[in-house]
């Protein structure tokens, strides 16, 4: 609990991903109709796919290898929350995601240098994008996510504390377009009561549709 009487969640996110940006935009609507406090945390597709690359496509292949596209913007993330915390890197996430998705601009370094402009931070964290200074906290920060559900699943992870006190921790949940209102508040509450099921572990269905961004 926070000492707003809140929830903490924690939400773990590679901002490359459109499928985690419309968890976190529901995550932001679950914020105004419960009493949750969404943390931050950074994780990286890049990463979990490290021991992956010849099993995928080419085109995300190169994306995932050090240095690829992938890494720049889970990077700077990581330097924006060092540098200023975590309510900082919510702000990054939102204008990042703004720019990669809901614009179509991609994972460039113009979207990037916009992103920290639209989010109030200095152009100077941009430089993390290609360096390895911050790659031990990202690994760090992302073990941590992933741990708590295992290695078979991406981003985004939330984790809340239990009924019980325990931690419950899943994958998702995968949705399009983000639930607002009611709507998402009903959603929030059916997630955690399937996840805090002892012994339960998926529900999915096939994908008909990409995600939505409106």
């Amino acid at each position: 609990m926070t000492n707003t009487g809140k929830t903490t969640v924690g939400f773990w996110f590679d901002p490359a991903c459109p499928w985690a940006w419309m968890t976190s935009r529901w995550m932001l609507e679950v914020e105004k109709v419960r009493p949750v406090d969404v943390r931050w945390h950074v994780m990286s597709l890049a990463v979990l796919n490290e021991n992956r690359l010849d099993e995928m496509p080419e085109e995300y292949r190169d994306a995932m290898r050090p240095g690829g596209r992938a890494w720049a913007p889970v990077r700077v993330c990581v330097a924006v929350e060092q540098e200023f915390g975590n309510e900082a890197l919510g702000r990054l996430y939102t204008a990042l995601g703004t720019r990669f998705h809901n614009r179509g601009e991609g994972r460039t370094p113009e979207a990037i240098l916009g992103a920290l402009a639209d989010a109030g931070l200095p152009a100077r964290l941009a430089e993390a994008g290609t360096s390895e200074a911050y790659d031990d906290a990202l690994r760090i920060s992302h073990k941590e996510g992933i741990e708590k559900v295992g290695q078979e699943v991406g981003t985004p992870i939330i984790a809340v504390p239990g009924p019980d006190g325990t931690e419950v921790a899943f994958f998702g949940p995968v949705v399009t377009p983000a639930p607002k209102g009611e709507a998402a508040a009903r959603l929030w509450d059916g997630t955690l009561l399937v996840a805090g099921t002892p012994g339960f572990y998926e529900l999915k269905r096939t994908r008909t549709e990409g995600p939505r961004f409106d």
